[in-house]
């Protein structure tokens, strides 16, 4: 399991295990890395782990993230990674597995597709979109990806949640439900998704009914019930 080593000045704080799905970093107690001190935003940052994957984004925080020096607004955490907020440091450190366990993982591990929150696209944030829920997408019409290989051929998961993860570890994307629709966006690995046979570039990309996706070597498709 992937942790945090929080620490100021070079003096270790604490050490975090990155149990939950999705793990906030903030002044406010609510968060589940709280850090109180005024130079950290109420709510700063967050991580979100994806099956292996953990990924940081900052959440419009008034003072920035850093990582390695570098500003950024959302970052995908390698092994080794230093997390800067203000004085405050938070090294990430992966679970140790060997290149070779790495790539049989890969390789082995099963397409997934599940509902989760937390995770930003195209410049709306976490909280953002945690927050398109209700009455603002309450006139969407429903939808569903179903498969169309691999070994789960012919499942369905219907798109009730604001963002769905498709994908394996290395190649990951996310289908975000928005006031205007549905949305495909890459968030991981350095193979895009293909829609309709072409690859999608880094912004987000409409939906449209019967549209025919591949992501890490499986199809699936898009549909639309209007």
């Amino acid at each position: 399991m992937a942790k945090l080593i929080l620490s100021m000045d070079g003096l270790v704080l604490k050490e975090i295990q990155l149990r939950k799905e999705r793990m906030s970093i903030g002044r406010k107690a609510h968060n589940d890395i709280q850090i109180d001190n005024m130079a950290i935003s109420g709510e700063h940052a967050a991580v979100v782990t994806i099956l292996n994957d953990s990924f940081l984004e900052d959440l419009n925080s008034t003072n920035g993230t850093l990582v390695n020096g570098q500003s950024v607004r959302k970052h995908f955490l390698k092994d080794g990674d230093v997390i800067e907020l203000g004085k405050y440091k938070m090294k990430y450190l992966a679970e140790a597995v060997s290149p070779v366990e790495e790539a049989e993982a890969e390789r082995s591990a099963p397409f997934r597709f599940e509902s989760v929150s937390g995770i930003a696209t195209s410049g709306v944030t976490a909280s953002a979109a945690t927050s398109l829920t209700g009455a603002e997408t309450a006139n969407l019409p429903t939808a569903t990806i179903r498969l169309l290989s691999g070994s789960n051929v012919g499942h369905q998961l219907q798109l009730t949640k604001t963002l769905t993860s498709l994908g394996r570890p290395g190649q990951v994307a996310v289908i975000a439900r928005r006031p205007q629709g549905y949305f495909l966006s890459h968030v991981e690995g350095t193979v895009f998704p293909l829609l309709n046979g072409q690859p999608i570039d880094s912004s987000a990309r409409r939906l449209e009914d019967r549209d025919l996706i591949e992501i890490a070597g499986v199809k699936m498709e898009f549909i639309l019930k209007t």
